[in-house]
Protein backbone atom coordinates (compact mmCIF):
# COMPACT_ATOMS: atom_id res chain seq x y z
CA UNK A 1 0.00 0.00 0.00
CA UNK A 2 0.67 3.61 -0.55
CA UNK A 3 1.31 6.19 2.27
CA UNK A 4 0.25 5.40 5.97
CA UNK A 5 -2.67 6.46 7.57
CA UNK A 6 -2.17 8.37 10.78
CA UNK A 7 -4.06 10.31 12.75
CA UNK A 8 -2.53 13.17 15.39
CA UNK A 9 -4.00 14.60 18.01
CA UNK A 10 -3.53 17.06 20.41
CA UNK A 11 -6.28 17.84 23.05
CA UNK A 12 -5.88 20.13 26.61
CA UNK A 13 -8.38 20.97 28.94
CA UNK A 14 -8.28 22.11 32.37
CA UNK A 15 -8.43 18.35 32.84
CA UNK A 16 -5.95 16.48 30.59
CA UNK A 17 -3.22 16.99 28.48
CA UNK A 18 -3.02 14.86 25.74
CA UNK A 19 -0.59 14.09 22.37
CA UNK A 20 -1.73 11.09 20.49
CA UNK A 21 -0.23 9.51 17.33
CA UNK A 22 -1.89 6.55 15.83
CA UNK A 23 -0.70 4.47 12.00
CA UNK A 24 -3.28 2.13 11.17
CA UNK A 25 -0.43 0.50 8.87
CA UNK A 26 1.88 -0.41 11.59
CA UNK A 27 3.10 -3.14 13.30
CA UNK A 28 1.69 -2.71 16.91
CA UNK A 29 4.34 -0.58 18.12
CA UNK A 30 3.32 1.46 21.13
CA UNK A 31 4.95 4.13 23.56
CA UNK A 32 2.05 4.60 25.86
CA UNK A 33 2.55 6.58 29.08
CA UNK A 34 -1.43 7.93 30.89
CA UNK A 35 -0.26 7.43 34.39
CA UNK A 36 -2.88 4.48 34.89
CA UNK A 37 -0.67 0.95 34.70
CA UNK A 38 -3.68 -0.76 33.94
CA UNK A 39 -4.53 1.32 31.23
CA UNK A 40 -1.48 1.34 29.49
CA UNK A 41 -1.47 -2.87 29.93
CA UNK A 42 -5.33 -2.53 27.98
CA UNK A 43 -3.98 -0.32 25.22
CA UNK A 44 -0.84 -2.03 24.51
CA UNK A 45 -2.94 -4.88 24.07
CA UNK A 46 -5.00 -3.08 21.30
CA UNK A 47 -2.41 -1.66 19.26
CA UNK A 48 -0.40 -4.90 19.22
CA UNK A 49 -3.24 -7.09 18.08
CA UNK A 50 -4.48 -4.62 15.90
CA UNK A 51 -0.95 -3.77 14.37
CA UNK A 52 -1.55 0.03 15.57
CA UNK A 53 1.30 1.86 15.92
CA UNK A 54 0.13 4.01 18.93
CA UNK A 55 2.48 6.58 20.79
CA UNK A 56 0.04 8.05 23.40
CA UNK A 57 1.45 10.76 26.41
CA UNK A 58 -1.41 11.56 28.81
CA UNK A 59 -1.42 14.62 32.25
CA UNK A 60 -4.48 14.03 33.82
CA UNK A 61 -5.58 14.93 36.95
CA UNK A 62 -5.00 11.45 38.94
CA UNK A 63 -5.31 13.30 41.92
CA UNK A 64 -8.66 13.65 41.43
CA UNK A 65 -9.54 10.32 40.20
CA UNK A 66 -8.90 7.98 36.65
CA UNK A 67 -12.44 9.64 34.84
CA UNK A 68 -10.77 12.06 32.99
CA UNK A 69 -7.99 10.99 31.96
CA UNK A 70 -9.57 7.63 30.27
CA UNK A 71 -12.35 9.16 29.05
CA UNK A 72 -10.52 12.31 27.22
CA UNK A 73 -7.72 9.66 26.23
CA UNK A 74 -11.25 7.61 24.28
CA UNK A 75 -12.16 11.29 22.62
CA UNK A 76 -9.03 11.80 21.35
CA UNK A 77 -8.36 8.29 19.84
CA UNK A 78 -11.47 7.86 18.58
CA UNK A 79 -10.59 11.48 16.90
CA UNK A 80 -7.45 9.99 15.88
CA UNK A 81 -9.40 6.65 14.36
CA UNK A 82 -11.72 9.61 12.02
CA UNK A 83 -8.59 11.21 10.83
CA UNK A 84 -6.44 8.17 10.15
CA UNK A 85 -9.01 6.89 8.03
CA UNK A 86 -9.61 9.90 5.84
CA UNK A 87 -12.40 9.38 3.25
CA UNK A 88 -12.80 5.58 3.93
CA UNK A 89 -12.55 5.03 -0.03
CA UNK A 90 -11.36 1.11 -0.47
CA UNK A 91 -11.89 -0.29 3.53
CA UNK A 92 -14.50 -3.20 4.58
CA UNK A 93 -15.87 -0.79 7.34
CA UNK A 94 -17.06 -3.80 9.11
CA UNK A 95 -15.19 -5.67 11.26
CA UNK A 96 -15.77 -8.36 14.31
CA UNK A 97 -13.48 -11.06 16.85
CA UNK A 98 -14.65 -13.45 19.36
CA UNK A 99 -11.86 -13.64 21.16
CA UNK A 100 -10.78 -16.12 24.02
CA UNK A 101 -9.00 -14.84 27.04
CA UNK A 102 -8.64 -18.11 29.30
CA UNK A 103 -11.61 -18.74 30.85
CA UNK A 104 -13.12 -15.63 29.18
CA UNK A 105 -14.53 -15.39 25.73
CA UNK A 106 -15.29 -11.28 24.46
CA UNK A 107 -16.84 -10.14 21.01
CA UNK A 108 -16.70 -7.23 19.14
CA UNK A 109 -18.14 -6.10 16.21
CA UNK A 110 -17.47 -2.53 14.72
CA UNK A 111 -19.34 -0.84 11.80
CA UNK A 112 -17.15 2.69 10.43
CA UNK A 113 -20.37 4.16 9.17
CA UNK A 114 -19.68 7.44 10.41
CA UNK A 115 -22.76 7.23 13.00
CA UNK A 116 -22.03 6.42 16.33
CA UNK A 117 -23.60 3.90 18.30
CA UNK A 118 -22.32 2.17 21.42
CA UNK A 119 -23.62 -1.30 23.01
CA UNK A 120 -21.71 -3.10 26.03
CA UNK A 121 -22.86 -5.68 28.03
CA UNK A 122 -20.52 -6.47 30.48
CA UNK A 123 -20.37 -6.97 34.05
CA UNK A 124 -17.44 -6.85 36.21
CA UNK A 125 -17.34 -7.95 39.99
CA UNK A 126 -14.60 -5.74 41.16
CA UNK A 127 -14.27 -1.82 41.58
CA UNK A 128 -10.83 -1.77 40.71
CA UNK A 129 -8.08 -3.01 38.38
CA UNK A 130 -5.16 -1.53 39.35
CA UNK A 131 -5.69 2.21 39.23
CA UNK A 132 -8.60 1.59 36.62
CA UNK A 133 -11.99 1.66 37.95
CA UNK A 134 -13.78 -1.09 35.97
CA UNK A 135 -16.49 1.15 35.32
CA UNK A 136 -14.15 3.23 32.91
CA UNK A 137 -14.37 0.66 30.38
CA UNK A 138 -17.44 1.37 28.94
CA UNK A 139 -17.04 5.28 29.31
CA UNK A 140 -13.60 4.88 27.39
CA UNK A 141 -15.03 2.81 24.79
CA UNK A 142 -18.36 5.16 24.71
CA UNK A 143 -15.73 8.07 23.79
CA UNK A 144 -14.32 6.09 21.07
CA UNK A 145 -17.39 5.27 19.10
CA UNK A 146 -18.57 8.32 19.46
CA UNK A 147 -15.63 10.59 18.64
CA UNK A 148 -15.03 8.31 15.89
CA UNK A 149 -18.42 7.65 14.17
CA UNK A 150 -18.83 4.19 14.79
CA UNK A 151 -20.88 1.46 15.62
CA UNK A 152 -19.45 -0.71 18.23
CA UNK A 153 -20.38 -3.69 20.23
CA UNK A 154 -18.78 -5.07 23.20
CA UNK A 155 -20.10 -8.06 24.95
CA UNK A 156 -18.62 -10.50 27.49
CA UNK A 157 -19.93 -14.38 25.96
CA UNK A 158 -18.12 -16.17 29.09
CA UNK A 159 -17.33 -14.25 32.09
CA UNK A 160 -14.57 -15.06 34.53
CA UNK A 161 -11.72 -12.96 36.17
CA UNK A 162 -12.14 -9.60 35.81
CA UNK A 163 -8.44 -8.78 34.75
CA UNK A 164 -9.27 -11.29 31.55
CA UNK A 165 -12.61 -9.50 30.68
CA UNK A 166 -11.10 -6.23 30.46
CA UNK A 167 -8.41 -7.06 28.22
CA UNK A 168 -10.25 -9.53 26.15
CA UNK A 169 -12.79 -6.62 25.07
CA UNK A 170 -9.74 -4.19 24.67
CA UNK A 171 -8.26 -7.21 22.64
CA UNK A 172 -11.42 -7.83 20.03
CA UNK A 173 -11.74 -4.36 19.68
CA UNK A 174 -7.93 -4.06 18.44
CA UNK A 175 -8.71 -7.17 16.18
CA UNK A 176 -12.19 -5.84 15.21
CA UNK A 177 -10.97 -2.75 14.02
CA UNK A 178 -7.68 -3.99 12.31
CA UNK A 179 -10.52 -5.49 10.02
CA UNK A 180 -12.57 -3.17 9.56
CA UNK A 181 -9.95 -0.67 8.34
CA UNK A 182 -8.03 -2.87 6.31
CA UNK A 183 -8.14 -2.60 2.25
CA UNK A 184 -10.33 -4.73 0.19
CA UNK A 185 -9.18 -4.74 -3.56
CA UNK A 186 -12.94 -4.95 -4.69
CA UNK A 187 -13.86 -1.82 -3.52
CA UNK A 188 -13.55 1.09 -5.17
CA UNK A 189 -15.10 3.78 -3.56
CA UNK A 190 -16.84 3.55 0.19
CA UNK A 191 -18.68 0.18 0.66
CA UNK A 192 -22.03 1.73 1.25
CA UNK A 193 -25.22 2.22 -1.01
CA UNK A 194 -25.49 5.55 -0.28
CA UNK A 195 -21.88 6.24 -1.57
CA UNK A 196 -20.77 7.61 1.53
CA UNK A 197 -19.58 6.89 5.08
Amino acid sequence: MGTDRIGSVSRTTNETDIQLKLNLDGTGKQNISTGIGFFDHMLSGFARHGFFDLDLCVKGDLEVDCHHTIEDAGIVLGTAIREAMGDKKGIRRFGSMILPMDETLALCAVDLSGRPYFVMDAQFTVPRLGDMDTEMVREFFYAVSYAAGMNLHLKILTPGNNHHMAEALFKAFGKALDEAVSMDPRISDVLSTKGSL
